[in-house]
């Protein structure tokens, strides 16, 4: 006699794993558009900025006649590239350090992956960016949220806050610096603080680098490879999705200079076979060319930074520090709920035929009820729409507030 459909049951990792908030309004701006209302999207890290024509060209004069599987470990030019790249920066590796992955995602993963239990624990500063929580549930891990504060520019946390949440099941601190979504950029001392604790308390040290490139005002990101004593217990992970402008390529990677780890690692990306070949391609045209786009891009990058700050100074209530870097910013707003605020944008309200879509805060939290006031921002439209968008936010949160006085 078979089961009755109802018999069948869903893993708990399928239960525990997240919605995404960055995605999950979605729907409500479809159906905003549906009515003729244009929506400002500064919910989601897309960039509006070309990719590279380097990359582009790359990719059409593509000429194998069979798409192949590549090498596990992806295509040896790229790796080449990424080499080359971080040479230029000061930072000596071999193509071997250099784990090719399926974006930045796939990246974290296999780390988390690599160096975790179930069970174990990662600590992790909070706000994060919210896929963390999904990649530990795949790994059967868990995020132990370390706060940051909005009042000082979500600067990172003291050892001591570090210390006080460390247990037998801590296997791992993970950051992101330049951060997603706080904009924070770490300082040399924070990194060497934090691979300091590693060393001392056996902890391996992830540090997610997507947006090594976008720093403002003179402020440099420091990458963990720079702790070359620590380097056995140092993963780093990278993307080229920021930096290139070509977050659908879906291409990342690991390094690490620790040859046993790098071996593990590599098993899991035998199990998936291969990295997308054409986009690897692509990536190490980008890697090639990258001064030049680079330097165009930050400079632009900063000016809608400005910008942003410029109108949010605006809004009577609204708390934030002007962000060093990445293109994020994660305002305090004085609303009662960036959930209900944020459909609310989508669903009740238009100025001038517009409206303005933002991340509800708390869903880069771990700790429950954090967050609830705060919003992040993606500063990734021209200058023009971007004034406009915060303006537009400026009139929802007023209008919001007139419409939900108690």
């Amino acid at each position: 006699m078979s089961a009755e459909p109802h018999d069948l049951r869903q893993s708990k990792r399928a239960h525990a794993m997240q919605a995404s908030p960055i995605r999950r309004l979605v729907p409500l701006a479809d159906e905003a558009k549906k009515r003729g209302t244009a929506v400002y999207h500064l919910n989601i890290g897309q960039p509006d900025i070309a990719t590279p024509p380097e990359i582009m060209a790359a990719v059409r004069e593509f000429k194998e006649p069979v798409l192949a599987y590549g090498p596990s470990q992806g295509i040896l030019p790229l790796r080449q590239e990424i080499r080359n790249y971080f040479h230029n920066l000061g930072h000596e590796l071999t193509v071997d350090d250099i784990l090719v992955t399926t974006a930045g995602s796939e990246a974290i993963i296999f780390a988390l992956m690599a160096i975790g239990d179930p069970g174990d624990e990662v600590l992790v500063p909070e706000p994060f960016y919210t896929n963390y929580n999904g990649f530990a549930t795949m790994a059967d891990m868990r995020v132990v949220p370390v706060p940051t504060h909005v009042a000082d520019g979500f600067a990172c946390p003291p050892k001591e806050e570090f210390l006080k949440r460390i247990t037998s099941k801590t296997k791992a601190i993970m950051y992101c610096s330049p951060n997603n979504p706080t904009g924070a950029v770490f300082a040399r001392k924070d990194v060497e603080m934090l691979g300091a604790l590693c060393a001392e308390k056996g902890l391996w040290l992830l540090a997610d680098e997507v947006y090594r490139e976008f720093a403002y005002d003179g402020a440099v990101a420091h990458s963990c490879l720079e702790l070359r004593e620590l380097k056995d217990r140092v993963i780093m992970m990278d993307s080229v999705s920021k930096r290139f402008s070509a977050c659908g390529a879906r291409v990342g990677c690991l390094v690490s200079r620790n040859k046993e780890l790098m071996h593990t690692m590599l098993k899991f990306g035998q199990a998936r076979l291969c990295p997308p070949t054409i986009e690897q391609v692509g990536a190490a045209a980008g890697y090639r060319h990258i001064d030049s786009f680079i330097k165009s891009m930050i400079p632009e990058y900063q000016k809608r930074r400005d910008i942003v700050c410029e109108e949010l100074a605006r809004i009577p209530g609204a708390v934030f520090k002007k962000p060093a870097g990445a293109f994020y910013i994660m305002p305090q707003l004085p609303i009662d709920d960036a959930n209900k605020f944020a459909a609310w944008m989508l669903t009740d309200f238009q100025y001038e035929k517009a409206t303005t879509m933002v991340a509800p805060g708390d869903g880069f939290y771990a700790t429950p009820g954090k967050g609830k006031h705060e919003v992040r921002i993606a500063y990734v439209l021209k200058e023009a729409d971007l004034r406009k968008a915060i303006q537009i936010l400026a009139k929802g949160i007023e209008a919001y507030n007139a419409a939900h006085k108690k």
